[in-house]
């Protein structure tokens, strides 16, 4: 399937955006360490948390989580503490997708856990039992999703969990967001230290749990209001609180250096709210970044100063290179095919000068990676007709987000 995607001049919309998938996905795994049997309310309705929703009730002899890179980490470490037995697989991405780290930390507190295929890699088999806990150290410059999964076992553990993160400790609001999310279920979990992370064996408590609309998903609209020369555009998002939680709500910050004010309606402590988003006129020139707390922001960025015409030097985007796809790569291959010449650097690095080639206008691959599909979909602002490959995998976070364009009032076609 191929989008062909048309931009209108103006923007007036109010968009009712996905919850979290974040929160989603933590509190699918706490509420069920909890024993609890209701689901979160405003629960999110993409591909990755349907299927960890799916292999929670069932518990089936094969979990399949599809491409899911939340769904394994996670669901690694919950059904390690879960009496039973589980194959746990996913897509032939997935299968290459590293999960060594997790599973000798996993290991070392006592889980049985096989590797059915190449060693560090899924499929995993994994006979779950009470495992004792303790102490133990982590890298802390890979995936935070290693270390979430780990942090959310920890009051199930009989002897608790202190988790010490050594070396430099990449997507810290993530962890941060765990660490909140364990606490509204009734955890004692803190850093202790500026590198160390103590969860007591103290058991979760059943409860209701409202979850937020999605940061990350507002930056698409973020984007497509920076590239719009319309100073009378506006969007009006819904579900989002002011002093959020989710590290992507930085995205408010960075793009009022794009030109994109953010507003929030009056709303009671802790409630979430409508926010506003307005153009501005002034920009800075060149934007410098280091995105190690906010990787999943990067493709909307490097797309948007492309677009934008603002040179940029962005950095911390090592883990990049192991998410659904090489996600460095794939933005210096796509942005080439409109005319930018990208430059990496020491596979943390991502660089562009301004430097400009002959574009093809080739339609852009999406690499089985939904947030490349969101994030060069506002470049069509910029590029009428701009065609977009296999354009569903947005449905990994936000399956609505092809509808909620039309509502804005782009026009997307079809093509064989």
């Amino acid at each position: 399937m191929r989008y062909s995607i048309l931009a209108p001049p103006h923007f007036d919309a109010t968009i009712d955006l996905p919850a979290s998938k974040s929160i989603s996905n933590r509190a699918l795994i706490i509420n069920a360490l909890a024993g609890g049997t209701l689901n979160p309310n405003n629960l999110s309705d993409c591909d990755d948390t349907s299927v960890m929703l799916h292999a929670l009730r069932e518990l089936p002899e094969v979990i399949d989580i599809q491409a899911a890179g939340t769904a394994m980490r996670f669901l690694t470490a919950y059904l390690s503490v879960t009496e039973g037995t589980h194959v746990i697989t996913g897509t032939e991405r997935m299968k290459h997708r590293p999960i060594g780290v997790l599973v000798d930390a996993l290991r070392y507190l006592g889980a049985d856990i096989f590797y059915l295929g190449e060693e560090g890699y899924p499929p995993l088999r994994i006979t779950g039992h009470h495992l004792k806990g303790g102490h133990i150290d982590m890298p802390g410059n890979v995936s935070s999703q290693y270390v979430s999964a780990l942090m959310m076992t920890g009051p199930v553990m009989q002897k608790g969990l202190e988790l010490r993160l050594t070396d430099e400790i990449v997507s810290r609001p993530y962890i941060d967001l765990t660490l909140w999310a364990m606490r509204e279920f009734g955890a004692d979990a803190e850093w202790s230290d500026v590198d160390t992370i103590t969860v007591k064996p103290k058991p979760y408590a059943r409860q209701e749990y409202l979850i937020e609309n999605d940061w990350s998903g507002s930056s698409y609209w973020y984007e497509i209001l920076a590239l719009c020369g319309d100073l009378e555009s506006r969007f009006n998002l819904s579900g989002l609180m002011d002093g959020s939680r989710q590290g992507d709500s930085v995205v408010r910050y960075i793009f009022s250096l794009l030109g994109v004010k953010t507003s929030f309606g009056v709303h009671e402590q802790g409630v979430s709210t409508t926010v506003a988003l307005s153009r501005h006129l002034r920009t800075i020139p060149r934007l410098d970044y280091d995105f190690i707390y906010s990787p999943d922001l990067a493709q909307t960025l490097v797309a948007g100063c492309c677009g934008m015409n603002i040179p940029f030097h962005f950095k911390g985007l090592g883990s990049l290179r192991i998410k659904e796809t090489d996600r460095i790569e794939a933005l210096k291959a796509e942005l080439k095919k409109l005319g930018y010449v990208l430059e990496s650097r020491n596979g943390t690095e991502l660089l562009w000068n301004g430097e400009r080639c002959e574009a093809s206008m080739e339609p852009i691959d999406t690499y089985e990676d939904h947030r490349m599909a969101m994030a060069f979909a506002p470049l069509s602002v910029v590029f009428p007709g701009l065609r977009i490959n296999e354009p569903q995998v947005v449905s990994k976070s936000y399956p609505r987000f092809w509808d909620d364009l039309r509502h804005a009032g782009f026009t997307i076609t079809e093509e064989e």
